[in-house]
């Protein structure tokens, strides 16, 4: 488990983002900033040396794709910091643009789909560690963009791909599917021959490799 991250939290709701401050704080983090807006929150961020962000997709002033584009920028002028999109949106362009950069420590979760504050913390320590979390509903309307894209697959593999593309180890997934670890190398193996993608062995690089793919 990973403890006393820095975190700044940028939500309009008010209720939401007092929320996310009181959840992470019991959680053991220290929240050094909590903004209303994402351009708060870049003018903000640089003098605070956050090791995550939390944000929101839609903010003031057009609620339309402030917190993502946001997200992008931050990587961009400090890439050490994980990012935490919280929304009830997925918008996909951007989506894709941040979670292909190339870097790991990058969630994308659905508010209305956190089931449990343990996800939530979980989801946490899984980008603190580098790697990348993705709510299903993402992955699917990144999937959703190409023309079923998934046809060669069977339904197994695409339950593999599916939590594949949501950061999980084979380990996991197969706890998951309860199936064994050899089994999901199986599937592993061939998701990746069927789509033609070479198999690296890095979590987070699989799941590059599947927006790569969709991306083509």
């Amino acid at each position: 488990m990973t403890h006393h991250l820095r975190v700044v939290v940028a939500d309009d709701s008010v209720l939401l983002r007092e929320g996310l401050v009181r959840v992470l704080v019991e959680a053991g983090h220290e929240v050094v900033g909590a903004f209303g807006t994402a351009d708060e929150l870049l003018v903000e961020a640089p003098k605070l040396s956050p090791d995550l962000a939390v944000l929101d997709v839609r903010m003031p002033p057009t609620f339309r794709d402030e917190g993502v584009r946001a997200a992008i920028r931050l990587r961009s002028e400090m890439p050490g910091t994980g990012i935490l999109l919280l929304s009830q949106y997925v918008e996909v362009a951007y989506a894709q643009e941040l979670l292909g950069s190339g870097s790991g420590g990058v969630g994308y979760l659905l508010k209305d789909r956190v089931a449990s504050l343990r996800d939530l913390e979980d989801a946490i320590d899984r980008i603190a560690h580098g790697g990348t979390v993705l709510d299903p509903e993402v992955v699917t309307q990144l999937l959703g963009r190409r023309n079923d894209p998934l046809a060669s697959l069977t339904p197994r593999e695409r339950e593999v791909l599916q939590l594949m593309a949501e950061g999980r180890t084979n380990a996991a997934i197969g706890q998951q599917l309860f199936i064994g670890v050899g089994a999901v190398e199986k599937n592993v193996t061939s998701i990746f021959g069927k789509l033609g993608l070479e198999d690296s062995g890095s979590d987070h690089r699989r799941v590059l490799a599947v927006l790569a793919w969709m991306q083509r």
